[in-house]
């Protein structure tokens, strides 16, 4: 299914422009902005999607959404995983029961180019790929688009060929096949700099590039302290009958509220585990041993443990479709 540039919104594509988290005080100020927006691209777009990772930003953003679909009567839209193969079991579990407790169409974005010939040929991470072996839609993404010259590129997340080809590709694919119009991330300024500059609807309209339409990005203005803050105090609470309604923070998965269990909250049991960001199970490794929001988030970096952090790949997939 095609996608058409989306001409007829009433976005603005500078809403945000040059603003940064400190810029909405206090965190129902942040709260209101992002239900703001979820509501206007809810209302705005034909086929919006989310895009879901299983981490907090994307499924803070999806418990948005499912607030503001069933306080004005929108249709949820479906949320999109990128199931890149080298994920965390814990993370599909994780997104499958919650697309099922919270009814949402949860749609898998894979390349199957890839991951048929990484089955087959019984590959792991960083084993190599030969570029001849791809589809010729995968081949014009290596040749034309990256201008890669190798003969083989590695089955691994944090190279440039290799996120290309499993996230981006994937990605634009399931736009193109489902027909999205107006992508809604998890995406936050403070996360890095490739993201700082981004505005709360931000058009992607290249055809040559990806399937034409808007990012929606309705937390772009919480920092990594604020998600936190929100799943202990409104989120967790309002999924969870047993939690107290003013909220409570946990020291450790033990420290859980009587007649509370780890499953029924919703929040990855990474986090629990010490990993701050959820990235591959090949390139992210936990930061400490205590639960992420108990960790330094002030003095130290949100995405230390993972190997493809790095700004100058991070800028390229970005200007290529890349969350």
């Amino acid at each position: 299914m095609a996608v058409d540039t989306p001409t007829d919104v009433d976005v603005s594509y500078t809403d945000g422009k040059g603003e940064v988290p400190a810029d909405y005080p206090s965190l129902q100020h942040k709260i209101e902005k992002a239900i703001e927006v979820t509501k206007t691209g809810l209302e705005e777009y034909d086929t919006p999607a989310v895009m879901w990772t299983g981490g907090k930003d994307s499924t803070l953003t999806l418990y948005f959404i499912n607030q503001v679909a069933e306080k004005y009567g929108y249709e949820k839209p479906t949320a999109v995983f990128i199931d890149h193969y080298q994920h965390f079991d814990e993370i599909i579990d994780f997104v499958e029961h919650w697309a099922a407790e919270w009814d949402i169409d949860l749609v898998f974005a894979r390349n199957e180019d890839v991951g048929t010939y990484v089955d087959e040929h019984g590959l792991t991470p960083g084993d190599d790929v030969p570029v001849s072996a791809l589809s010729d839609h995968n081949k014009h993404h290596v040749r034309e688009i990256l201008e890669y010259e190798e003969d083989t590129f590695p089955f691994l997340l944090d190279t440039y060929v290799g996120n290309h080809l499993l996230k981006t590709v994937a990605l634009n694919d399931a736009l193109e096949k489902h027909g999205i119009d107006g992508v809604i991330s998890g995406i936050r300024w403070d996360e890095q700099d490739a993201r700082a500059d981004e505005t709360f609807f931000s058009p992607r309209h290249d055809p040559d590039i990806y399937p034409p339409h808007d990012r929606i990005q309705p937390i772009l203005q919480f920092d990594e302290g604020d998600v936190w803050d929100v799943f202990w105090s409104y989120v967790v609470p309002d999924t969870v009958a047993a939690f107290p309604d003013d909220g409570y923070v946990p020291d450790t998965d033990d420290d859980l509220p009587e007649g509370v269990s780890q499953d029924e909250i919703p929040i990855s049991p990474k986090y629990f585990a010490g990993f701050r960001s959820l990235g591959s199970e090949v390139s992210t490794e936990k930061t400490e041993s205590v639960p992420a929001w108990k960790q330094d988030l002030q003095n130290t970096t949100e995405r230390a443990g993972r190997a493809q952090d790095k700004e100058d790949l991070m800028e390229r997939l970005r200007d290529l479709g890349y969350m």
